[in-house]
């Protein structure tokens, strides 16, 4: 990630903007440390819920503090860090693969051929479990493909019950409403951290009541919270990495030394940021 990250310019942040990624930085390794912790429990299945919603919690801090340390900001609710992430961060090349996939529009044709080219040929699909890095390359284009379908569904059904009430209609047959809905599809672009919500929102609500639910679960679940502490770590070493080009040299040895002398987590920053 050094590598990666080795042409990011070093600005000049104010000392809240530093507080604030350093902040954040802090609130995703605590969530780390929780994953870990839950590795090492007798079953998979008692945390599943719970898990998802660290892991997601975990990923959002880290992203907060990558938005904070790109454009001074920290956002109200989770859909505008999300978005901001997203503009600031990886349409901007800032974010390694897998988690720099995304979609420019919500537009479906359009959409279709850049989902076909991030999966340059892979078929697989989120249904069973990968077994090589081409199959989670395609679980992981396919999530994001049918991301953009459950989102194409709420913007059209906001709007059913907004703007094409107003004009009297009920459908997207007329040539006004498909307009409509085009323009509205258009301008969303589509990012992990779009995709990261859903999956909370899915673990927390939806599907929250069958996580655990049938016999086959153990097959399932098995791993499940050691696979959602890897993919932390991975983007937690990224956003660090982003972040320690982002703020003063002296400033970022000043936060990892303290915390390494004063914090009691089961992973430490020299674990992450060595």
């Amino acid at each position: 990630m050094g590598a990666f990250y080795v042409n990011v310019q070093r600005p000049s942040l104010s000392e809240p903007t530093v507080n604030t990624v350093f902040e954040q930085l802090l609130m995703s390794l605590h969530h780390l440390a929780a994953l870990r912790a839950m590795v090492n429990a007798d079953s998979d299945r008692d945390f599943a819920r719970v898990a998802v919603m660290t892991w997601y919690y975990g990923i959002y801090c880290a992203a907060s503090a990558m938005v904070a340390a790109k454009d001074s900001s920290l956002q109200d609710d989770h859909t505008g860090t999300a978005n901001q992430w997203d503009r600031q961060i990886a349409a901007c090349g800032l974010i390694p693969r897998p988690f720099d996939f995304r979609l420019t529009t919500m537009l479906k044709k359009v959409a279709a051929a850049e989902v076909a080219e991030l999966r340059k040929g892979s078929k697989f699909v989120v249904n069973n479990r990968p077994t090589t890095v081409d199959d989670a390359i395609g679980a992981c284009v396919s999530y994001l493909s049918g991301t953009r379908t459950y989102r194409e569904w709420q913007i059209t059904e906001e709007l059913k019950t907004r703007e094409l009430k107003k004009l009297n209609l009920s459908d997207f047959r007329s040539k006004p409403a498909k307009e409509l809905r085009d323009s509205r599809l258009q301008g969303k672009s589509l990012g992990f951290l779009h995709q990261a919500f859903r999956y909370r929102g899915k673990a927390n609500y939806r599907d929250a009541l069958f996580l655990t639910y049938e016999a086959q679960v153990d097959t399932v679940l098995d791993g499940f919270i050691d696979d959602l502490q890897a993919v932390l770590k991975a983007f937690l070493i990224a956003a660090g990495a982003f972040c320690f080009r982002r703020v003063a040299s002296a400033d970022w040895c000043a936060f990892i030394d303290d915390l390494n002398q004063h914090l009691h987590l089961a992973v430490m920053p020299r674990d992450v940021w060595a």
